[in-house]
């Protein structure tokens, strides 16, 4: 029996990913609501393979070919939406990226979020492929806090977060944390997480009975915020991003 051909090319929701329009997912939700043509026939479903952009619309615009990952690392200050609009009105992260983002730098996409008054490291790109898989729980990236909290804590109770914990029904899993110094009831800890669930650093800490006063994301994998200036923006470099990429290639099949 003659084996059948598989189709040239790849879907259509990975390479409009790869080209920045949005992660794969909000492809897929686009292509379910009817925003995504071929040579003006709109898809019904992001399995479509393809061997290029060529005549794919989006909203009825043509989508340009994919450029090169780019990857930014943008020190977020306090009081900004990680969104590109906010329904309230409230300054969002692309307010200050207007002038920080070096000329030609077109359309990125945050990876991650970090809350209205967190601070530290947020890393922006170009490739929702690349986004997509530093967001999945599963790629285990760690990301590094530095929290001023208020409070009563031990470093047993804090090593004892290398266990994870239960709060609300909501399970968080391995956290290493340390106190750095201490002042009275004052203290700055580090932790370091990898699931990145919905404020877990800010939870966990006042499960333990702390008050928060400044949380700081100081590091993503391994690009670390270092001296990057407040509303400040970087561009990593090229084989850096590579060697990231081959690592969580090994991370997957490991």
């Amino acid at each position: 029996m003659a084996d059948i051909p598989k189709p040239q090319g790849e879907r259509i929701a990975k390479l409009l990913a790869r080209a920045g329009v949005a992660s794969r997912r909000e492809v897929e939700r686009m292509i379910a609501d009817g925003r995504v043509a071929i040579d003006g026939k709109v898809l019904d479903t992001p399995a479509t393979i393809i061997p290029d952009l060529r005549g794919v619309t989006v909203d009825g615009k043509p989508v340009g070919k994919a450029e090169r990952t780019r990857l930014f690392a943008f020190h977020k200050p306090t009081g900004l939406i990680t969104a590109e609009r906010d329904p309230k009105g409230r300054a969002t992260i692309y307010t200050a990226l207007r002038n920080a983002l070096p000329k030609g730098a077109g359309r990125v996409m945050p990876i991650g979020r970090l809350d209205l008054n967190t601070e530290g490291l947020l890393l922006l790109t170009n490739d929702g492929e690349l986004k997509r898989a530093m967001e999945l729980p599963a790629s285990g990236i760690p990301r590094t806090y530095r929290a001023r909290t208020f409070g009563e804590i031990t470093q047993g109770q804090l090593e004892d977060l290398i266990d994870g914990l239960t709060i609300d029904g909501v399970r968080y899993g391995r956290i290493d944390a340390n106190m750095e110094r201490r002042t009275g009831r004052n203290q700055w800890i580090e932790l370091t997480i990898t699931e990145g669930k919905n404020r877990e650093v800010r939870r966990v800490l006042e499960h333990l009975g702390l008050q928060v006063s400044r949380l700081i994301r100081i590091g993503y994998g391994p690009f670390a915020l270092g001296e990057l200036p407040r509303g400040a923006v970087v561009e990593i470099q090229k084989h850096e991003i590579e060697r990231f990429r081959s690592s969580l290639k090994r991370t997957r099949n490991a």
